[in-house]
């Protein structure tokens, strides 16, 4: 059973007593700040500050109320609170690529292909303690003893079809949050049931790995693999089980998928590939074909939605922010700062935001080994250089160069301009 681990090493700035420089969200920007009344009255996408922690890179994000959960390679998942560390707890095995979230159950995905499951102590708010490792050793020995529950994975090499064999890549919930699905590099994907964390299916996908999974609407499922391929499947409730079945291919290409991501309205599946290009369908077309979005040089690794917003991290450092009006996007914004592949993103509402404005808090973890933390503004302004063109085109890479953000304000003026915020 596991406790939370022990308090962090102190972090590397010594050069002032401030509690703000001390702070672990580093400040960015001490010359060229936006002015402090500017910063909350004016649209605007601002890095708000840097989460550095000398301990492995980041491989996955889960925003949930106040908490900000990360995991990386060293086995450690940290949370977070008010920009603080508020808790820590370690897997002892398998590098944490997928964190989410149902209710009181926190489900982390692992390089050694188990699904770990915690719980927050009711006793106290930091202690996060794992109840239970899907598959369960219960459900592994029962299902152990009748030769046809295995499956032939390679020559001479059989497994039990409810365990996965290789690196979990995705996980994701159905609406409702009763579902789980697991995604792997072991070509499947599995479903388990929430409430008694049993594996009621699984479903051989693809021909290569399966890089990540999305319930979607009407009872569909999306998977998108590094053959190439989105797929999609229906899943209908049969007893106290479920089964899924193929029902369309969306796209085949010769570029690995390496992300997907619905639209909170349900109404969009986005696709991001090894080629720095996104597509997407649409619900109300009968998943026809949108445009093609190209706003990145190399591979996109994550894609994240908010509103009417898209955000998409690649492989290049940077991340696009594209606003969606109808079936056009328009590129907002490259926010650029990370010095390493952005692995993943999760994006949170800004309770902050003024009336009227649709803004939101963009966490984003590296390969860099950091979490940087964005505010990001529907109504934000297309960033521009001059000469630049107002936005990157659909269906065709944008010339443009990168659109730098301006400044942001220094961590000290954040504090002075939400002081007068609230005095107001």
């Amino acid at each position: 059973m596991l406790a939370d681990v022990g308090s962090p090493p102190p972090y590397n700035d010594e050069s002032s007593a401030s509690p703000y420089t001390k702070s672990p969200w580093s400040h960015h920007g001490h010359t060229n700040s936006a002015p402090e009344n500017d910063y909350h009255s004016t649209p605007c996408n601002v890095l708000m500050g840097s989460l550095v922690r000398e301990e492995g890179h980041i491989y996955s994000l889960a925003a949930y109320g106040d908490l900000l959960y990360t995991g990386s390679d060293s086995k450690n998942i940290r949370v977070w609170k008010n920009q603080k560390e508020f808790s820590g707890f370690k897997s002892h095995s398998g590098l944490v690529k997928a964190i989410v979230i149902a209710g009181e159950k926190i489900f982390s995905g692992h390089q050694d292909g188990k699904i770990r499951v915690w719980k927050v102590s009711g006793k106290n708010p930091s202690v996060h303690k794992r109840v239970g490792t899907l598959p369960s050793l219960k459900d592994l020995l029962k299902s152990s003893i009748k030769p046809s529950n295995y499956i032939e994975v390679r020559r001479h090499r059989s497994v039990l079809w409810l365990k996965h064999f290789d690196a979990i890549s995705s996980l994701s919930l159905n609406e409702d949050k009763t579902l789980l699905y697991s995604a792997s590099w072991d070509k499947t994907f599995k479903v388990w049931r929430v409430s008694d964390l049993k594996c009621l299916e699984s479903v051989n996908a693809h021909e290569d790995a399966v890089n990540s999974i999305v319930s979607g609407f009407d009872g569909l499922v999306f998977t998108g693999s590094a053959d190439g391929t989105v797929k999609v499947w229906r899943m209908e409730l049969q007893g106290k089980g479920t089964r899924h079945f193929f029902s369309q291919t969306l796209l085949k290409q010769e570029y690995a998928v390496t992300a997907l991501a619905m639209n909170p309205d349900a109404t969009i599946i986005y696709c991001g590939s090894s080629d720095g290009r996104i597509n997407f369908w649409e619900r109300e077309k009968l998943l026809s074909h949108g445009r093609v979005l190209r706003g990145h040089k190399l591979a996109i690794l994550c894609l994240v939605t908010a509103g009417n917003l898209v955000f998409s991290g690649s492989a290049d450092m940077a991340i696009c922010v594209w606003r969606r009006s109808g079936n056009e996007h328009l590129c907002l914004s490259e926010l650029t700062g990370h010095t390493g592949p952005v692995k993943c993103l999760a994006v949170e509402e800004d309770k902050e935001a003024i009336s009227g404005e649709s803004r939101w808090i963009l966490y984003s973890g590296s390969l860099d080994k950091s979490v940087k933390m964005w505010r990001v503004s529907e109504q934000a302004p297309p960033m521009m250089q001059s000469g630049q063109c107002q936005h990157c085109m659909e269906d065709s890479f944008c010339g443009c160069g990168p659109k730098t953000l301006q400044s942001p304000p220094s961590f000290t003026s954040l504090i002075i301009a939400h002081n007068q915020s609230k005095q107001q």
